[in-house]
């Protein structure tokens, strides 16, 4: 009889642990300390289908901001693709036209005046553009979301005669997927993005993108 007594004491207490292992599991849940997954940013599929290097990859030769907004998004470098769409008005008049430009070599600069990297560069683009305006290059900076006169004022404070446009409600920031200010599009003659940089260049970087868009030529700082 004790025998007997004994086995269900330990059976009676087999079931107590297993209900009180169970509630613990329910209302602790897994350890706390395991190793979750994390998400990674990937490059876009149009960029891994045309063998195009991801932003990671595009050396940016200073540090910068992430966008104006400050959204932190990951650019689009549209590298060898056809260059997206632009038509924004231009400061003093008129209007920047991409397609019309089709047949020379552009050299595209998303920017604002407020930007650090943008006053540094905007004299070395200048100098690159009087360089090489006999081999038909156009360089232009594209301002994002600030008025004519700021924009302007900004010019003429560094010397600059590159042709500015107002993209004056983010439009064109967004079909170029630029977040990354300041950002660089090199294209070529038949419209094809060959180069792209973002967050602050310098002259070597400027001149890989160029020498990608002026072949045959030697491209010097």
């Amino acid at each position: 009889m004790g025998s007997r007594l004994s086995i269900a004491a330990g059976l009676v207490a087999g079931v107590i642990v297993a209900l009180v292992l169970l509630v613990a599991f329910i209302f602790v849940g897994p350890d706390p300390g395991q190793p979750r997954a994390s998400a990674s940013a990937s490059a876009p599929p149009a960029a891994q289908a045309s063998g195009a290097p991801s932003p990671s990859a595009l050396p940016s030769g200073g540090s910068g901001s992430p966008g104006a907004s400050g959204s932190g998004e990951v650019p689009n470098f549209h590298v060898g693709e056809p260059a997206p769409s632009l038509i924004v008005p231009q400061v003093g008049g008129g209007t920047i036209d991409l397609v019309v430009l089709k047949g020379q070599p552009v050299w595209i600069n998303f920017m604002r005046t407020t930007s650090e990297p943008s006053k540094a560069e905007f004299p070395l683009m200048q100098g690159f553009a009087d360089r090489y305006t006999e081999q038909g290059l156009v360089v232009i900076a594209i301002d994002i979301r600030e008025d004519e006169e700021t924009v302007l004022a900004f010019a003429q404070g560094l010397d600059s005669t590159l042709p500015l446009g107002l993209d004056t409600d983010g439009a064109a920031q967004q079909a170029w997927g630029a977040f990354a200010l300041p950002m660089h599009y090199w294209i070529d003659k038949d419209g094809i993005v060959q180069d792209a940089a973002s967050d602050g260049i310098g002259a070597e970087t400027m001149i890989r993108g160029l020498t990608k868009i002026l072949p045959g030529v030697e491209v010097t700082p």
